[in-house]
């Protein structure tokens, strides 16, 4: 049984669709596998991130995904996690969400735990998404893309996750939004240097744009082999 944390280098960096592909890929070799939520923004009802993997995975919503389990904490204000909290005179209960990754993971065998944001954002004004990850150090897959800056937002997520000894499992470099051949080939040469340079032992496993992504035949088997 294992707990696999998806983290972004910001928003918007494709996390939940390298959470989606690599639960595809997980359940179509087999594997007993299921993904949670840490907390959703800027929706109602059923997590967006959780539908998004459920269509990528090709199955239907699960009772876990109605009650709740795989996501318990949903705000409708599209912002940071301790803000769209706020907003709704909320807060987000840490032993909660503990308790959802223990509950999944005593019926499934892999859990993919998909972050909220980037790595550092404010979960209350005391406490980070980072400060969690210190705390269960689980292995972290990170999201980075072809974003014109994704270098400098990618070094610095690996810094950080080195200095707080949250252990690297690997880097995904998603192409989108693949403005350009040149940066796709220079971004994964300067990852490589700096993963090595910073001994991390991890691959680097990049998703092309996909223009079905139900249909994607992504290798994720260097991360689970």
């Amino acid at each position: 049984m294992s707990i696999y944390f998806i983290a972004g280098i910001d928003t918007d960096a494709g996390k939940t669709y390298a959470t989606g592909l690599i639960a595809k890929y997980l359940n179509d070799r087999g594997d007993s596998v299921v993904t949670q939520k840490f907390a959703q923004t800027g929706c109602k009802g059923i997590s967006e991130d959780i539908l998004t993997h459920r269509s990528l995975m090709g199955i239907e919503l699960l009772d876990e995904d109605k009650d709740g389990t795989t996501c318990p904490f949903v705000f409708d204000y599209p912002a940071s996690p301790h803000l769209a909290a706020q907003m709704q005179n909320k807060t987000i209960d840490l032993e909660k969400i503990e308790y959802s990754t223990k509950t999944l993971i005593d019926k499934f065998e892999l859990v993919l735990l998909e972050g909220v944001g980037g790595l550092n954002v404010p979960i209350t004004l005391d406490y980070s998404l980072l400060d969690y990850l210190e705390e269960k150090k689980y292995p972290t897959i990170l999201v980075s893309s072809s974003k014109l800056g994704s270098i400098n937002h990618t070094l610095l997520s690996l810094e950080i996750l080195q200095k707080r000894n949250i252990p690297l499992h690997g880097l995904i470099y998603n192409h989108f939004p693949a403005d350009s051949e040149f940066i796709l080939k220079d971004s994964v040469k300067v990852f490589e240097h700096q993963l090595k340079k910073m001994n991390f032992d991890c691959p680097i496993i990049e998703i092309p744009v996909i223009d079905d992504l139900k249909k994607s035949t992504v290798d994720f088997s260097s991360f689970f082999d």
